[in-house]
């Protein structure tokens, strides 16, 4: 069985997710399909093909938790120290062209989320950034060419 790297919050978040979509997600769907199916005519009952949509929806996504969950290797990012990109780390960047600073924390597939500043480990810029240190300059493949970023700041919190 293939193993993923994970943080510990991200594998809470997936366990309570997956505790919501069987605990609630599950059983209110198939109350709304038990509500549409007495509507009467299933062929044009739009409330009973969204509740069936919606139902299609939830059971694949606890199919991939199942999957996901004891597949997950958890790391201890608290016990990371230095100044070196790893895997948990908060990284600060400076693009060198545009000056425009960013921060990303390096974490599983399965748990990033750029809204949040969370990169998956697998992702181009945290392939680059990994194993470099403060100060180095990186080029980081970007769709409209190369980009060269300076690693500014290393964090483990």
């Amino acid at each position: 069985m293939q193993k993923f790297p994970m943080t510990a919050e991200g594998l809470a978040r997936l366990e309570e997710e997956l505790k919501v979509l069987k605990s609630e997600e599950r059983p209110a769907i198939i109350r709304a399909i038990a509500e549409a199916r007495a509507h009467g005519d299933l062929s044009e009952n739009a409330e009973y093909h969204a509740a069936r949509e919606r139902q299609s929806f939830i059971e694949g996504r606890i199919g991939e938790l199942e999957a996901i969950i004891p597949s997950a290797e958890v790391i201890d990012v608290g016990r990371l120290t230095g100044d070196k990109v790893l895997f948990g780390a908060k990284v600060t960047i400076v693009d060198e062209e545009s000056e425009d600073e960013k921060t990303y924390r390096i974490v599983g597939q399965y748990e990033a989320d750029m809204k949040n500043g969370s990169i998956s480990v697998t992702s181009p810029l945290a392939k680059a950034l990994m194993g470099r240190k403060v100060g180095d300059s990186v080029e980081v493949p970007a769709p409209g060419g190369a980009r060269s970023v300076e690693i500014t700041a290393v964090k483990f919190a």
